[in-house]
């Protein structure tokens, strides 16, 4: 008897980042409509995760209702209920500035984003640092 695993959770994109030739990544398989980047390791998915993170913030998106506005559209999700359980999670406003450059607001975000995508449990900060480089710390 297997759980249920979430898509992003097989294809090691805990972010539901959608395919677009990134580095060592392949469009998902074993799907009707593939769509989404699958990743040889978790490790990969989060770095992924990260640096698109960080692109969102070079073009000033720097707020969870800026960022989530663009990375969980209207047409595909229920944005404002992303927004809020994000907030929630990381105990911020939606318009508050965050510094992505800072690894424990990054770290926040990306598991707030991991969790809103695939449901909680599933990554670890522990992962998510190692990923980042940070250690277990």
């Amino acid at each position: 008897m297997s759980a249920y695993i979430p898509r992003g959770i097989r294809n090691n994109n805990p972010g539901n980042l959608d395919y677009v030739g990134q580095a060592g990544a392949h469009l998902e398989t074993g799907v009707a409509e593939p769509r989404f980047a699958a990743f040889p390791t978790m490790a990969d998915g989060i770095r992924a995760l990260r640096d698109q993170l960080l692109r969102y913030a070079e073009r000033g998106l720097t707020t969870i209702a800026s960022i989530i506005s663009v990375y969980a559209p209207a047409t595909e999700n229920v944005t404002s209920a992303y927004i809020a359980g994000l907030c929630r999670q990381m105990g911020v406003q939606a318009d508050a500035v965050l510094d992505l450059r800072d690894p424990a607001t990054m770290l926040g975000l990306i598991e707030g984003i991991a969790t809103m995508e695939n449901g909680p449990g599933h990554i670890s900060p522990v992962q998510i640092r190692q990923a980042l480089g940070g250690g277990d710390t």
